[in-house]
């Protein structure tokens, strides 16, 4: 009954971690993540079981109690994220069944539950909750130590003028990335070295600060080389890669340094069970002697010679039954607006008359599940969407993760900073016809943002503010095309929004 709690609990959240991994937009590296924690759940359930207590089977009950709680949480509120957590709760309580702790190659169900974790969509929480503000930490990271060797830079925000170059630290160079797989290494040697908490503690630290040293120390090497050997190319192609890498192996050595200092955690009574298990073979015993109760020692677990007579048959009905409202619960969801206008786009741009376009079924009926507004128009050749929401963790997404969805192929160029503060992108569907996407976020209290994670940011400190994305559509090529730039800057115009001089051409940013 048990088992069929813990299905009924998880088949949708695994539907919806299996989809992630085969999108290039979620956390395609989710599978591999996925693939390590089973080989580690494997590899320790092969090796010899060690006596334990029948406590770890009411632990694994509980488990799967608070699991089927999550899932309920997150079925009402619509959040994905949080009903995958169940994921990870359910191998918690399948690594506390098998014994994994107390096998010969011991594991930590803990932390082997933490490590799966990972293979969620992790990074793009990250880069939504905390990428503006990774951006910021590493900026100025990176201006204190260019600050050492040189005079000619200035940092304004995420930008640094070095030498007269105009150098970026863009949300992919915020750390979001490298500190998520410096966390998972870190999550997999704790489930095998199992650090007692302060251990663990210290360990969390040394990762994190490796993190942020590393990226930094990133961005510094590839702002020199930017100034000092343009013609190495350090911002595509293998130099990039190979620079990346060594600010990854960079982040990890402090990491493998301190779980080489770690001696596994075992508790004083499991060393009991354990001593009392290699005195009863000593003298040839058929059954291992009683040993005080320990919740780290799995007893009875699967694969065991003697398992327990189930006798918390009714509260499995019991867990059987809130699994099942867990999933039926009716939806909730706190972020739902109702009360934001949609929004309205410009009768005429320049030459051009609005075309309005209908939102398509989904959009529609996401709308009006979620609330919030939007509106498409097409201008002759080029094409506008504004989403306006007082809910920007649930409505605001960047362009690449909806083309991406629609079958495009979306390459990101970096942010532009004349005028409007914009994040550019090259779409190309499958017959090669490609497009400009220009995206920005503003807000009705006069903010502006380059990219969700800014806007969210931001919102964060004003959640009262309405926030619109502005996404602008042209044909590529003609990235500086006369005609494109007169119709973007009355768009700006229209909407009042900050536009740079309709003739000049501006170059992006190098983004570092």
């Amino acid at each position: 009954m048990l088992l069929v709690a813990a299905l009924l609990l998880a088949i949708e959240p695994a539907g919806w971690l299996l989809r992630s991994w085969r999108d290039a937009a979620y956390n395609p590296q989710g599978l591999w993540v996925g693939l390590a924690v089973a080989a580690l759940f494997l590899w320790s359930w092969a090796s010899e079981q060690q006596p334990g207590s029948a406590q770890n089977r009411r632990y694994a009950f509980a488990l799967l109690a608070v699991s089927a709680l999550v899932r309920l949480v997150g079925q009402v509120l619509r959040v994905n994220v949080i009903g995958a957590l169940t994921l990870a709760l359910d191998v918690y309580a399948l690594a506390t069944l098998a014994g994994l702790r107390t096998r010969e190659r011991a594991v930590s169900p803990f932390w082997l539950s933490l490590l799966f974790a990972f293979s969620l969509p992790l990074e793009r929480v990250v880069q939504r909750l905390a990428g503006y503000g990774l951006q910021q930490l590493s900026a100025s990271g990176a201006c204190e130590l260019l600050g050492w060797f040189t005079d000619g830079l200035l940092c304004v925000g995420t930008r640094l003028l070095l030498d007269g170059q105009d150098l970026l630290v863009d949300l992919p160079c915020s750390g979001a990335r490298g500190l998520m797989l410096v966390l998972t290494l870190y999550a997999g040697l704790c489930a095998l070295r199992r650090p007692r908490p302060a251990q663990a503690l210290i360990g969390l630290l040394f990762t994190l600060a490796g993190a942020w040293l590393s990226n930094t120390l990133r961005i510094v090497a590839l702002a020199v080389g930017l100034v000092q050997a343009p013609q190495l190319d350090l911002m595509n192609g293998p130099a990039h890669e190979a620079l990346g890498l060594c600010a990854l192996l960079l982040a990890a050595v402090p990491v493998l340094l301190w779980a080489r200092r770690i001696t596994p955690f075992s508790s004083p009574a499991r060393e009991r069970v354990l001593a009392g298990a290699g005195a009863g073979a000593a003298r040839g015993d058929r059954e291992p002697r009683s040993a005080p109760l320990d919740p780290d020692a799995a007893a009875p677990a699967i694969g065991s010679a003697n398992p327990a007579p189930a006798r918390a048959r009714p509260w499995a009905w019991l867990l059987l039954g809130f699994a099942i409202v867990a999933v039926s619960a009716p939806a909730r969801p706190v972020d739902v607006v109702r009360d934001t206008p949609p929004p309205q786009a410009p009768v005429v741009l320049g030459a051009y008359a609005a075309q309005p376009q209908a939102l398509d079924a989904v959009e529609r009926e996401y709308f009006a599940r979620y609330g919030g507004g939007a509106a498409k128009a097409s201008y002759g050749p080029f094409g506008l969407l504004l989403v306006s929401t007082r809910a920007p963790l649930r409505h605001l997404h960047a362009p690449d993760e909806c083309l991406r969805g629609s079958g495009y192929r979306v390459d990101y160029l970096g942010l532009e900073h004349a005028g409007l503060p914009s994040a550019l992108y090259r779409a190309t569907d499958a017959g090669g016809r490609s497009w400009r996407v220009a995206v920005s976020y503003v807000s009705d209290r006069g903010e502006h943002a380059a990219s969700v994670g800014e806007a969210v940011w931001r919102w964060l400190r004003a959640p009262e503010a309405t926030w619109t994305m502005v996404q602008r559509i042209a044909p590529w090529p003609g990235a500086e095309d006369p005609e494109r730039r007169d119709w973007e800057s009355a768009l700006l115009r229209a909407l009042d929004l900050p536009s740079a001089p309709v003739h000049l051409v501006h170059r992006v940013p190098d983004a570092i």
